[in-house]
């Protein structure tokens, strides 16, 4: 059980990213990289719905993932 609570105190960045990434793609996207480029680049539409979608996706996984692993724990902690 202490691992399990220190495993999803690790996560709470990554969960911090994946909703910045969520809310504002094109920032997230090029963090890091705006140094390579002498103007703003463009970033498509696509790649910013991809951004989302797939930040989307990985909080719900992500979630799914404790709650089944919380709910094993407590299972068998009170079987």
């Amino acid at each position: 059980m202490a691992a399990f609570i220190v495993i999803f105190f690790l996560f709470i960045p990554v969960y911090g990213v994946l909703l910045w990434s969520y809310f504002d793609p094109e920032e997230s996207l090029l963090w890091g990289r705006r140094g390579m480029y002498k103007e703003e680049p463009e970033i498509s539409e696509g790649a910013k719905k991809y951004t989302k979608v797939l930040s989307l996706v990985l909080m719900i996984l992500i979630t799914l993932i404790f709650a089944i692993v919380f709910f094993n724990l407590i299972v068998e902690k009170f079987s």
